[in-house]
Formats: C-alpha cells, sequence, structure tokens
C-alpha cells in the first residue's frame, strides 16, 4: 500500500491543494511563498431557491405528441420554470477561507499527508531550517479541522466566500451567477473576539452559516462551520475541540477505513498511487458518520466562485461514478449513504411518476436535482431519462448482492425495483409482432435538448430496463416471491439493444456520428452489464461498434468518460487500451496536485480543454478507483472474470480481497515467473463462477467461511 502522498508547493489553484474534510466540511491547502490558503466548503450548504416542480403538463403523452410534431415551443413550455428572487436552480454555496501568512522570509515546500492517519503535514523553510504544521479534520463533526505548530510570528486570518467571489475575475461562466451578491445575498457579519474571529453569513431563504475559528496558547487551532447562527456572542461562548481530541478522531476514523480495503500491486505505480489518493478522498466525502451525499465538487467547493452545475446530484453517470467505489472496496456504509438520501424522497419521485407516467405506484428520478429532489429543470433529455432511476435500482441490487443485506432488499429496494419499471411500462407500447418498443427515448447529452435528441429503442434506455427486469425477478427468486410478470415480458420480448449496419446504434437509424462524452450506446455492456462483449455471436457487431468509436476519437471527451472507457475496454479483454486510458486520463485529466478534471489540462485530445478554467470533479477520479478494481476482478451474469484488465506480459502483478457479489472476497496473483493464482473466500453460502482470462469456467458451491486456493494450467483452473 501506498502510504504517504506528497505534493510540492507553490499550488496556486485551490483545487491542487491537499484534500481535508470529514464529510461535512471540506478544506483544500494551497499556496505558495510565504501564504498558505484554506479553503472551506461544505456538503450540504444549499441556498433551496429555484428549481423545477413536476406538474400534470409534463406527462408522458404530451410530450410524446410534441416531439412527434417537432413541436419545440411546446416542448420548451413543459419544461419552463419561474425564477424565485431572481434564482433560476438551488446552487451549493462556497464558505470562506482561513488565510495562514507565516514569517516574511519563510517559504512553503511541500506537504505530505498519512493516509493511514489523516494527518496532513505542510513543510516551510525558515532562517534555513525546514519547519512544519500539522493539520487533522475533526471526524466528531463538532469541528472542521484543527491546525497546530504555530507561534506569535504566524497572522491567522478568515475571510468570506461573499467578498472572495465579488474580487474574482470571471472569463467563464458554468454557475447561474458569477457572485454571492449576484445572487442576492447581502455582505456577511464579520467579528472578533479575543482568541476567536470568524464571520456570520446570512442566507436568503436557508438558515445562515458561520466559519470561525479559535487560537489557543499551545500554538494550535480550530477551524468550525456552524449553522443556525445569527449572534457572534453564540460563536464566542461555543465549544470547539482541542487539536489532540481532533487528531486523535482523525486517527480512529483511519484506522477502521483501511483494515479492510482491497489492496493491489499494479505495474504502473502512477496509478497505484491514483487508486490510494482517491480511496483517501473517498473515506473523506462519504464519512458514514455524516449521513451525508457528496455533489459534483463534493465539500471541496472554490471559495471565489458559485460552483459549477450547482455542484448538485448528476443521476445520467457522476453520481453513480463517485459512489461506486464503495462496492468493491467493501465500504457498504458509505455506499448505503446514497441510497438513503434516495428513499428519503420517495414522496416527491411518487408525484413525479404520477405526473409522468399518471400512476400512483411509480418512482421517477430526473437526472440533475438538489438535496431535496428538487429538479434543475430547463433540459427536457435529462428530465425525462427514467434511466437515472433505474440505474440507481441496479446499485441498490448491488449493493445487496454484495453486502448480504437482505432485510434492506425486501423491505425497500424490491419495491423501489418495481416502482422504476412500471413507469419504463408506461414508456412502452405493444407491436403488431407482439414485441415491445420504447417510443421515446434518448441517449444522454447526445445532441444535448435539441428538438433530435430523441428516438426509438435507444439502446441506453434499453440496456436499463432489461438490466432492471432481470434484478426485478432474482430479486423474487430470492425472496421466495412469484416474478412480475411485466419483468419476465420485458425480457422475453423488448430487443436487447438497438442494432444498426452491425453495429451497436444510438438509437434506430441512428449510429454514433461524432467523438462524445457519454459511451451511453454502450452501456449493455457497463454499467448495465446485459451484454456479454465476449460472447460469440457479439463479436462482429462489438468489433464494428468499437472500430467506430476509436475512429472518431477523444476529441469531444472530458475526464470522467475514459474511467468508463477503460471498463467498457476491460470487459473486451482488451488490457492495454484499458490500462492505456487510464494512462491518459491520469496524465490529461488530473491537475498539479492530483485531482480530477473535467476538462482537459491541456489542449490536443480534446476540444474540452482550457476553454473555461479549471473545473473540478471528484467523478474522474473515483472512477479510475472502480475501473482498476474492475482490470482485476469484474462479474458479468455471475461470473468472476480474474485478470481480463491486466496485460499478459505483466508479471507480479495482485490484489487482495476484492468485494465480489454473493459475499465472496477474492484475491490473486500473478508472481514473477507469470504463474496465476487466485484465492476465494466465501462469506455466504453460494456456487462459485469464475474465468481467469483465456480459461474455462470454473464452478463449485462453497460454504460460509470456506475458502479456496485456485491455478490457472493450460487454460483450465484447477483447485492448488
Amino acid at each position: 500500500m501506498i502510504e504517504n502522498i506528497s505534493f510540492k508547493f507553490p499550488l496556486k489553484d485551490q483545487q491542487c491543494g491537499a484534500v481535508l474534510g470529514n464529510g461535512y466540511t471540506g478544506e483544500l491547502l494551497w499556496g505558495s511563498g510565504n501564504c498558505l490558503n484554506v479553503t472551506c466548503g461544505c456538503t450540504n450548504l444549499w441556498d433551496h431557491r429555484g428549481g423545477m416542480q413536476w406538474t400534470c403538463a409534463q406527462n408522458f403523452d404530451d410530450i410524446r405528441s410534441a416531439l412527434q410534431a417537432a413541436d419545440e415551443e411546446k416542448i420548451r413550455s413543459f419544461f419552463y420554470q419561474e425564477k424565485q428572487d431572481g434564482v433560476l436552480r438551488p446552487s451549493l454555496i462556497p464558505v470562506g477561507r482561513l488565510v495562514i501568512t507565516l514569517p516574511e522570509k519563510a517559504v512553503l515546500l511541500r506537504y505530505e499527508q498519512q493516509l493511514a492517519s489523516g494527518q496532513t503535514r505542510v513543510f516551510y523553510e525558515l532562517d534555513g531550517k525546514e519547519k512544519f504544521l500539522d493539520f487533522f479534520a475533526d471526524f466528531s463533526l463538532q469541528d472542521a479541522i484543527a491546525c497546530g505548530g504555530l507561534d506569535d510570528s504566524i497572522k491567522l486570518e478568515i475571510f468570506d466566500s461573499y467578498h472572495l467571489s465579488a474580487r474574482k475575475e470571471h472569463r467563464w461562466k458554468l454557475a447561474e451567477h458569477f457572485s454571492l451578491a449576484e445572487h442576492g445575498f447581502v455582505p456577511p457579519e464579520k467579528f472578533a473576539d479575543g482568541s476567536t474571529m470568524g464571520f456570520i453569513q446570512p442566507m436568503p431563504a436557508d438558515p445562515s452559516f458561520a466559519l470561525f475559528g479559535r487560537r489557543f496558547a499551545d500554538g494550535t487551532f480550530t477551524l468550525s462551520f456552524k449553522r443556525n447562527v445569527n449572534d457572534p456572542a453564540q460563536l464566542a461562548a461555543a465549544e470547539v475541540k482541542s487539536f489532540d481530541v481532533i487528531a486523535a478522531s482523525s486517527r480512529e476514523y483511519f484506522s477502521c477505513y483501511w483494515q479492510d480495503i482491497p489492496h493491489i500491486q499494479y505495474p504502473d505505480h502512477a496509478l497505484e498511487r491514483v487508486y490510494y489518493h482517491n480511496l483517501f478522498k473517498y473515506a473523506i466525502m462519504t464519512n458514514p458518520r455524516s449521513g451525508l451525499v457528496p455533489g459534483l465538487q463534493a465539500a471541496w467547493i472554490e471559495d471565489d466562485r458559485l460552483p459549477p452545475w450547482q455542484g448538485d446530484y448528476h443521476f445520467n453517470i457522476n453520481i453513480q461514478m463517485y459512489m461506486l467505489p464503495g462496492l468493491k472496496s467493501g465500504k457498504f456504509a458509505n455506499l448505503k449513504l446514497l441510497f438513503d438520501m434516495i428513499l428519503s424522497w420517495k414522496e416527491q419521485l411518487r408525484n413525479n411518476a404520477r405526473n409522468f407516467a399518471r400512476i400512483d405506484n411509480g418512482y421517477m428520478l430526473p437526472h440533475a436535482v438538489d438535496d431535496r429532489a428538487t429538479c434543475m429543470g430547463g433540459f427536457w433529455t435529462g428530465s425525462i431519462d427514467h434511466a437515472c432511476a433505474s440505474w440507481v435500482a441496479q446499485m441498490m441490487f448491488d449493493y445487496c448482492e454484495y453486502s448480504g443485506d437482505m432485510e434492506f432488499l425486501r423491505n425497500e429496494v424490491y419495491d423501489f425495483m418495481l416502482g422504476v419499471l412500471r413507469v419504463f411500462e408506461v414508456m412502452m407500447e405493444r407491436e403488431d409482432n407482439g414485441k415491445l418498443a420504447l417510443p421515446v427515448t434518448i441517449s444522454p447529452e447526445y445532441r444535448d435538448a435539441r428538438m433530435d435528441a430523441w428516438g426509438k429503442n435507444s439502446s441506453f434506455h434499453l440496456a436499463a430496463v432489461h438490466q432492471l427486469a432481470k434484478n426485478v425477478i432474482r430479486t423474487a427468486q430470492m425472496l421466495g416471491l412469484e416474478p412480475y410478470a411485466g419483468a419476465v415480458d420485458i425480457c422475453k420480448n423488448l430487443p436487447l439493444f438497438t442494432c444498426e449496419n452491425n453495429e451497436i446504434a444510438l438509437w434506430q437509424g441512428m449510429l454514433l456520428e461524432e467523438s462524445h462524452r457519454h459511451h451511453s450506446h454502450l452501456a449493455g455492456i457497463y454499467p448495465f452489464e446485459v451484454i456479454d462483449p465476449l460472447a460469440p455471436e457479439m463479436q462482429e457487431i462489438i468489433q464494428n461498434s468499437f472500430e467506430r468509436l476509436a475512429s472518431l476519437g477523444m476529441g469531444q471527451w472530458v475526464g470522467w468518460c475514459l474511467p468508463w472507457a477503460s471498463q467498457l475496454y476491460t470487459r473486451c479483454a482488451n488490457p492495454e487500451m484499458s490500462e492505456l486510458i487510464l494512462k491518459i486520463w491520469q496524465h490529461v485529466f488530473t491537475n498539479a496536485g492530483g485531482a480530477s478534471l473535467h476538462d482537459g489540462r491541456y489542449k490536443g485530445l480534446t476540444v474540452f480543454a482550457q476553454i473555461r478554467g479549471e473545473v473540478m470533479q471528484i467523478d474522474g477520479g473515483m472512477g479510475a478507483i472502480t475501473a482498476i478494481q474492475d482490470q482485476f476482478m469484474h462479474v458479468f451474469d455471475g461470473e468472476l472474470r480474474i485478470f481480463y484488465g491486466i496485460s499478459e506480459q505483466y508479471t507480479n502483478v495482485s490484489f487482495d480481497k476484492i468485494f465480489a457479489p454473493g459475499g465472496f472476497r477474492v484475491s490473486g496473483k500473478i508472481d514473477d515467473n507469470g504463474k496465476v493464482s487466485v484465492e476465494v473466500l466465501a462469506t455466504a453460502d453460494r456456487v462459485l463462477k469464475l474465468k481467469i482470462r483465456r480459461s474455462k469456467q470454473f464452478s463449485q458451491a462453497m460454504k460460509a467461511g470456506e475458502k479456496i486456493k485456485l491455478v490457472l494450467q493450460d487454460g483450465e483452473i484447477f483447485p492448488a
């Protein structure tokens, strides 16, 4: 395991900084010279004004009629929304900044982050001597962070985002407004009372917040963030935790987190570093104790602007990508935060389905929402993308399969899957030959929200429905229930994908015609996993489809779509391309501090590069975790596939105890001589089905607690 992460100063951009946080607040340590900045953000600091509520006007029948009539005015009217106090959409809000000014002759050198404890040590040079400051996040959630190593020569100041955003020069616009003042905020109230300093920021329609800190005589400082604060006297009297207590909370949290993390030995040490660094970030941003689900930037929101795309929850790949590392890593409580949030929206999602599908027992989730499931609106193709809901339903089912949480499957997940499937049934029609079809579907973000951005039987929606129906049937079997007849009908009569010219098409009559960031037409391979790209009958179709993908190139790709492409190539048993794409991602779509970027770091590979400043999104980094794990082990239809993403020329490669569905823990190794071995531990009574690349399937019933060691010899798997 890589134990430490280190980067050199200067780190002049916020998102290049060292990341700290506790799942509620998040901090970025950055700067140059003698100035160390600590940007502080909050995971759920929402301005809830704006957004779109579903009404009966937004029903499927009328939307379908308008699309078929090419009535753009009517479509726009369906998804039009009024501003609320001059605000169109809900947005996360930046907080502020702690500035630590070292003595004038001091120079920041580097930071070193201990992954095992969460300690971040910032080194600086002063008068020829190396000194340091230590930082820890408070995992008790009472405060934000604590800093140690201060002396009287070091100056501390706290700045608010209201004034920071007003001073920022903006050359691009990814948020509704440039500053908090434009967004309808009033200036905060600043205060300083002895050892305590900070500010209180009123919110236009939500509870106020405060960022404040207290300096102690022992050379430490605690930074704290509070909601519902209106009087500075409250902050002067507030209890804050000491450096030692906060440091202990961090050490305890990370000690528990790393205990059962699957470890890897990867042929590319740079990607191995990516793996552990991003698992560290995952630990921070999905802390189960916080009960909060991160948005596009988690709590690491710049303090001098409103976050890109409101920092919201995008359900057409982004949130799935950045929450999924909890699955194979066995961090089930971290992942379940997402499902708890979504299930808390059940009444809202039922109302959406009631208006859209005119049924009382459905669930519908649009592609972009805030923490109350308020639809961002405007983008009609995303609003009707019902695959967002089925993708979440699949994640819920997978969580139950991996964790063994049958109670959650019985009490919550089965109902949710059925509700999502019922909406799809309303969207279907029976054709003269008895087959089912989806007459109005989209392929995410393809042609954006144009009037021709839809078609019949999109391969994305077909794959989503098939995986959902398949999981509904499997759940009924697991729970001893009669299979839902609608799911059986779908599996029998709905096409698995749309094929045009012996290729997988976006929808009927539409082959991929340009480089595109969303590999949605290939979603039947991953994430929905209903198409086996290695099946003999699929070989020509897969070859043609990937040749088209290659011929159109990466010219319009963005950061998060590269780990997804790597996963697709792993499943096609093309490990060299799977690895190359991750290396390209790491080189082009991470910044000087290792943060994952939406747009390219430099021009040449993609047009989405240096056109709107640096845009950090956590999805690419988290997707890289899962893509790397998939290279060692992924699953198709209950069959564990081992080393499909690792080049056969590599030796001295291993992975340890990756979680698999059915409660299996799987380890594997390719030793110095190229000998391949696998070890499987069963935590439940299940049948193991396993392949090592180019082998025949090995199958054996296992009992809970049983362990089996296997070796690959001459294309067959044998017990060791």
